[in-house]
């Protein structure tokens, strides 16, 4: 029997650093969802199931890139987060907001009328890190349930019913730090 070449060792280590990483992080993953149900840990996230909204429902999707960024106020980055709805227009009546948090920190949904001259994402920012929400239309931000709650976390979604009358609405994460790093979109109630 011939001893493996040296491309072959090299392979072969590089094969079990892989195996071993993924198994570290299967086991880190159990572990934090064992010891802290909803924390840290990969399976941890919690999985919800909405019942069946009214109206029209506008799915919104809320994303940031791992969690904190420097560079910012409040530790955020402009772009490090997103909000995406998967309508840009409804019609107006009663509509239904689903809200699920794809990030890795906890996010939520808030309902502002846009004004007419109002860009999206340019509302001023207090010392808060956060934008005046005063004559919100309606929030998300209870997880696994409907309305207003200390946030949607990781993996699980949040809802809301809201009758909008026409105009352009902006739909924001008002956490600190959050809207300023992109966490707005607009939606247009015909």
């Amino acid at each position: 029997m011939t001893a493996p070449s040296l491309r072959g060792q090299v392979f072969l280590g590089a094969a079990a650093v892989i195996l071993l990483t993924a198994l570290s992080l299967v086991a880190v993953g159990v572990v934090g969802s064992v010891v802290n149900p909803g924390g840290p840990g990969f399976l941890s996230r919690t999985r919800c199931v909405a019942p069946n909204l009214p109206g029209p429902v506008v799915s919104v999707s809320l994303t940031n890139m791992g969690g904190p960024m420097m560079g910012r106020p409040h530790g955020m980055m402009d772009g490090a987060m997103r909000m995406t709805a998967n309508r840009s227009a409804v019609a107006h009546g009663t509509v239904s907001f689903l809200v699920t948090n794809g990030g890795t920190i906890s996010h939520e949904l808030v309902i502002l009328r846009l004004p007419d001259n109002q860009i999206p994402g340019t509302r001023p920012i207090g010392g808060d890190a956060k934008i005046d929400e005063s004559g919100s239309l309606g929030e998300a931000s209870n997880t696994c349930a409907d309305g207003a709650g200390q946030g949607i976390l990781p993996g699980a979604s949040g809802w809301v019913t809201v009758t909008l009358p026409p105009g352009r609405y902006e739909l924001i994460c008002n956490l600190p730090g959050h809207y300023a790093a992109g966490m707005y979109t607009q939606l247009t109630v015909n």
